[in-house]
């Protein structure tokens, strides 16, 4: 028999868009000659639905557009995932459909927490389900029962010749080696096939990859479709097993971030109704790489920059900021900020009493500057319906060095939760596909031009330290002492650490930015800004 995947990219709370997509890829699927489709976890919601379940009328949309598909639906057998009401509780499901009638509905009985908070809208399902078709007997599990299950002790193997497995896993890095190696261990131990479908496309924060695979009972990869596309793909059974398919070359992690930041742009202006962005052009790297990925995202003619120099602005910086919107043939704009700049300073004289040069030995003309352009980018954003792109990096955000209204401003941060390092990388791969960033921006030394002669190891370690000290306490959860033991400074460790606390009432106040990491700041970090705790404590024995 023939079994199609339907890796498709739903949108939260386009109940019946998602219901059209879904049975559009049920009839493709049954024009290949597949007798089974199966679509991702919550496929007819959009996931994660998060409150939208607490309103009725959602859930009752829901299940109209479940009868719809039952109604519709002929020739060929679909799984569909959906929210499920049954007798006052609600719960994550999913059906098996045929000519007109639900033949079977089974309840998740895992439920995700973080960052999906599923426990706090559904109830917990108790049975399992297996059906026959075309004498095969398919298990079938939802996401987290899978990957969070003890289905390799569970599994009645005797009932069960093929494990459907209903996703909607979010990426972050290695996240696919991850879902392989508990599959390969699962099939290995048990001689059971596994077969993933999974959701693709952005949703705020998250960015759903796709990455739909099968592996037969031996743990052997027989089909892996491609990351962060949309598409249907034919499963072949023979004698209980996937047969064997031509499998694309794994891409490297530079190539996988890189696509998830493109999509989680491209979804997040697209699925939200904006007409395109906006983004300001300093001639450092971490602009040029937004810019970048705006464009290959959406196109050049939905992206507009702005250029705003100061005193404290390099030529080069210029120079380099001009060159790429030229390779990139992107509108430009440039604005000086001076006289604005000048004559706030003015007014803090007149009005306050401090003089300029003396304010310049504080933070003050600094904040200034990234506040004036912010504004200037909002008030471009008001009049032109475009969506402001924010610049700043994972390591300015976890240690602050980033200006609440200022360089903050904006309705999407497309590097929220990548690292300086990455940053470069990242643009030494785009540039390996075509040359869009010039050479000069990635290798002069970073610096925000707030002030004159500066850069950005003024007052921070290296980035490869920062970013190392980062990692080992932000998405380990490493200790102090132990981060030290990796020979790390304990002055560089404590400041690190100091200034990661310090600054999560400005995070706490950031936009949106998608997530590639295990332990982003915005779906998987939940600090107090108020506390007296301090990481270095030791438990007394």
């Amino acid at each position: 028999m023939r079994i199609a995947i339907a890796q498709i990219n739903c949108t939260v709370g386009d109940i019946s868009g998602n219901a059209a997509k879904i049975f559009a890829a049920a009839e493709h699927a049954k024009q290949s000659g597949a007798e089974l489709i199966i679509t991702p976890e919550l496929a007819l919601s959009g996931y994660p639905p998060g409150d939208c379940l607490l309103r009725e009328n959602f859930c009752q949309s829901c299940t109209a557009a479940l009868a719809g598909l039952v109604k519709a639906i002929n020739g060929i057998t679909l799984i569909v995932g959906h929210p499920h009401i049954q007798e006052g509780k609600l719960y994550n499901a999913a059906s098996v459909i045929r000519d007109g009638e639900i033949l079977h509905t089974y309840y998740k009985r895992i439920l995700s927490t973080k960052p999906f908070n599923e426990t706090v809208y559904f109830d917990t399902g108790a049975k399992p389900c297996v059906f026959e078709l075309a004498g095969i007997q398919f298990g079938l599990v939802i996401c987290a029962d899978f990957w969070l299950g003890n289905l390799i002790d569970t599994m009645d193997r005797s009932t069960c010749d093929i494990l459907l497995v209903l996703n909607a896993s979010a990426f972050y890095i290695n996240k696919q080696v991850s879902r392989c190696q508990t599959t390969h261990r699962f099939s290995k131990q048990t001689g059971i096939p596994v077969i993933h479908v999974n959701l693709v496309g952005g949703q705020d924060e998250l960015v759903f990859d796709g990455a739909s695979f099968a592996m037969n009972g031996q743990g052997e990869l027989t089909h892996q479709l491609d990351e962060f596309v949309e598409t249907i793909a034919i499963v072949d059974i023979h004698d209980k097993q996937p047969l064997q398919s031509n499998l694309p070359v794994s891409p490297v992690t530079a190539a996988s971030v890189y696509q998830a930041l493109c999509m989680g742009v491209s979804d997040y202006v697209r699925k939200n109704g904006f007409l395109g962005v906006i983004l300001g052009l300093s001639g450092g790297v971490d602009s040029a790489l937004t810019l970048a990925i705006a464009v290959d995202a959406l196109g050049a003619d939905k992206v507009k920059t702005v250029m705003m120099p100061s005193q404290y602005t390099a030529n080069i910086s210029r120079e380099d900021a001009n060159e790429m919107v030229e390779l990139l043939s992107v509108e430009h704009y440039e604005c000086s900020i001076q006289s604005l700049f000048e004559h706030y300073l003015s007014a803090v004289e007149s009005d306050f009493g401090i003089a300029p040069d003396a304010a310049e030995t504080t933070a003050m003309p600094e904040n200034l500057q990234a506040r004036i352009r912010g504004t200037l980018l909002m008030a471009l954003s008001n009049q032109t319906g475009s969506l402001v792109l924010t610049t700043g990096n994972k390591s300015e955000m976890a240690v602050g060095y980033c200006t609440l209204y200022g360089d903050m401003a904006g309705g999407f941060a497309v590097l929220k939760d990548v690292s300086k390092t990455l940053v470069y990388q990242l643009c030494e791969y785009r540039n390996r596909i075509s040359h869009v960033i010039p050479e000069r921006i990635i290798t002069r030394a970073p610096s925000a031009e707030l002030r004159a002669n500066q850069t950005d190891q003024d007052s921070l370690p290296p980035y490869d330290i920062l970013d190392a000290i980062m990692e080992a306490y932000v998405e380990k959860n490493c200790s102090p002492q132990e981060i030290i033991a990796m020979n790390f400074s304990e002055a560089d460790v404590t400041k690190i650490i100091r200034l990661i606390h310090l600054n999560e009432y400005k995070r706490r106040q950031s936009p949106p930015g998608i997530r590639i990491t295990r332990r982003d700041f915005s779906t998987a970090w939940h600090y107090p800004i108020t506390s007296s705790y301090s990481a270095w404590s030791i438990p007394s024995s």
